[in-house]
């Protein structure tokens, strides 16, 4: 006899009234929603309280609270319910939520995914995630402190990652006495400050989580309250859910187990797809269609939203991981260049003009902030200019990337709109994003084909074009060396050409300064100009201090592994010190000098150069002869 399926087996044995709750629960609406709000505002207490209330705690886990509560808890030895869902152990001793954590509970009516966020700025990453995945934002206010900037900074990023409802509780009602008037402050400036930032829906509760005041039924403590509780207002919210009725996917997986198959693997973004649909692949914008779609070891006659597949195209046209198939007659669109909103969450500051990689969706391509056009004050949301972005702060920027993506406005299509930027030497995420349109500026900027190119006029001068890069701190001898280098390749006949930079600032790069962000686009346009002068065919010297790492490596990329060599002019700060006729490092000692290399701006020498030269140990013309000599051209 066929076994049954799990499924029929459970409604074989159940009662009619159990099988019709099973089947209630079974098709039950799922509502995801974050709870964020400054530190000791409540959420975890406000959480496990709720679930209590509201009987989904097993027995012997309130047992176990209990008895935390002594050891752990911060109610004085009372039951401290926020060690319900506090599971760090560093979580429990400092008495605060550190990582976002997800929560999964029901009601007969919905079923709840929660991201119980945490309130430390220094958490902010981790707030960015759940609001990224959130339909509803609930952020908890304390009664007694009101709107705080943490308060303004959590609202402000569930308004950047498209959340469209928020619910202020009000919570610690008890501590003001149930002060109608003081209630009614808040929920103005919280209404206000939804509004202002453009959540369309916007709503407050009061609450008290200790005493489970409008917990899961309204409080006789504020009978001036004639809302909903909290539970039932979560049960029958009614929150925006954008379905795209276009089929997207975006490419994961080249799967090519052997020659006779070639599929593209990911996961539906959207839409619904079938042998025989015509489809384009972006950013490439070839048509094919679809011969087969398969969904594990078979194939399917339709997949919809949420399926992961392998597809197979009627035609032998190159796709790549991080493309996107799609629905030709509303394909995502394709740019280079994007406005964005960005939360920076790295220490160290965003600058524009490095390098970064940014990850969409499955594409990993490189990118850079070529402006910041104001950054948002978490206090006012004034728009503010800016020349960085600091930890935890929230701009408004133009990305520019190494190629075209496939992407969607993020209002439109949260999974072809958001990105991450990571950072290339560490791989870690230093940035969030939404993409909110694409930049037409480049769209009619094209590459001109040109007959002499740079291996042309490399050949008529006998020579292979090269950058070589002299980096050091300032007197270490970097401009010195280069000069004898480029004077005994001159004697041999090689074209060359030398850019000092104490001389390109005198032109080219007069308009900036020494910030670490003027530093930064100093080395951007040196790095272009080189390129330039080695599409001519000449060698390029160019002796800079180009302190940061990051930027020396975007001039590797920017000119090409091959002609690129790095060469560290290397010597202690002491005897920089000593070399310094122009007594810059005095001044900068005795502050007339701000952000000067070595004393108050760092200095990050390479980890692996080419050449590394020791100019306190070597002379220079000896150092030059071994630079030449080790120099194939």
């Amino acid at each position: 006899m066929k076994a049954t399926s799990d499924k029929n087996a459970t409604a074989a044995v159940a009662t009619p009234a159990l099988a019709a709750r099973l089947a209630a629960l079974e098709n039950r609406d799922t509502l995801r929603f974050a709870m964020c709000g400054s530190v000791d505002d409540g959420k975890s207490t406000l959480l496990g309280r709720l679930l209590a209330e509201a009987g989904m705690i097993p027995d012997d886990r309130l047992a176990q609270m209990i008895r935390d509560s002594r050891k752990h808890g911060t109610c004085g030895g009372a039951p401290d319910y926020a060690l319900l869902l506090d599971g760090l152990e560093a979580e429990r001793e400092q008495g605060i939520t550190i990582d976002v954590a997800w929560r999964y509970f029901g009601t007969d009516k919905r079923a709840f995914i929660v991201a119980d966020c945490p309130g430390h700025a220094q958490y902010t990453r981790n707030m960015a995630s759940g609001a990224s995945n959130a339909e509803l934002g609930v952020v908890l206010v304390d009664a007694r402190a009101g709107v705080q900037t943490q308060t303004r900074r959590h609202t402000a990023i569930l308004a950047m990652f498209g959340v469209g409802r928020v619910l202020f509780a009000v919570n610690k009602l008890d501590l003001i006495d149930y002060n109608h008037a003081r209630y009614h402050a808040i929920e103005q400036e919280c209404v206000k400050l939804a509004h202002d930032l453009g959540i369309a829906s916007a709503d407050a509760i009061p609450v008290s989580a200790i005493n489970a005041d409008n917990l899961v039924a309204r409080s006789p403590n504020t009978p001036w309250y004639t809302g909903k509780p909290l539970l039932e207002y979560l049960e029958s919210v009614q929150v925006e859910r954008k379905q795209d009725a276009a089929f997207c996917m975006p490419v994961q997986w080249v799967n090519r187990p052997d020659h006779s198959f070639r599929g593209y693997t990911g996961t539906i973004a959207g839409g619904r797809v079938a042998p025989g649909n015509e489809v384009v692949v972006l950013p490439s914008g070839r048509i094919s269609r679809i011969a087969r779609v398969v969904g594990g070891s078979s194939d399917l006659d339709v997949a919809e939203a949420g399926q992961a597949v392998t597809l197979t195209l009627a035609d032998q046209i190159d796709v790549a991981r991080g493309d996107v198939i799609a629905d030709p007659v509303l394909p995502p669109d394709v740019a280079a260049q994007f406005a964005c909103h960005l939360l920076w969450l790295d220490d160290t500051a965003l600058l524009p003009g490095r390098r970064y990689l940014m990850k969409l969706a499955t594409h990993v391509v490189g990118a850079q902030v070529t402006e910041i056009k104001h950054r948002i004050d978490p206090d006012t949301q004034a728009h503010l200019a800016a020349t960085r972005l600091a930890g935890n702060e929230i701009g408004y920027c133009n990305l520019s990337l190494d190629t075209d993506i496939a992407y969607r406005p993020y209002k439109e299509d949260r999974r072809l709109g958001g990105f991450i930027l990571l950072d290339r030497e560490s791989n870690a995420t230093v940035a969030c994003g939404t993409l909110e349109f694409g930049l037409r500026r480049d769209s009619n900027v094209h590459w001109q084909q040109l007959d002499v190119d740079r291996a042309a006029r490399a050949k008529i001068k006998g020579q292979s074009p090269r950058c070589l890069w002299f980096t050091g701190l300032s007197g270490s001898g970097k401009s010195t060396i280069a000069n004898l280098v480029e004077r005994r390749l001159l004697a041999d006949g090689f074209h060359t050409i030398l850019l000092d930079g104490d001389n390109v600032r005198h032109g080219l790069n007069r308009d900036l300064g020494f910030t670490d962000a003027d530093r930064v686009e100093n080395i951007r346009r040196v790095a272009e100009v080189a390129r330039l002068m080695m599409d001519a065919g000449l060698v390029v010297l160019v002796s800079f201090i180009s302190p940061f790492r990051a930027e020396r490596r975007m001039a590797r990329d920017l000119i090409g592994e091959g002609g690129f060599m790095e060469v560290f002019v290397d010597a202690p700060l002491a005897v920089c010190e000593d070399r310094d006729v122009k007594g810059l490092y005095a001044k900068a000692r005795a502050g007339q000098i701000a952000n000067f290399t070595g004393i108050g701006s760092p200095y990050e020498p390479p980890e692996s150069p080419e050449i590394h030269v020791r100019s306190d140990r070597e002379p220079a013309v000896d150092s030059a002869a071994r630079i030449v000599k080790l120099l194939t051209l």
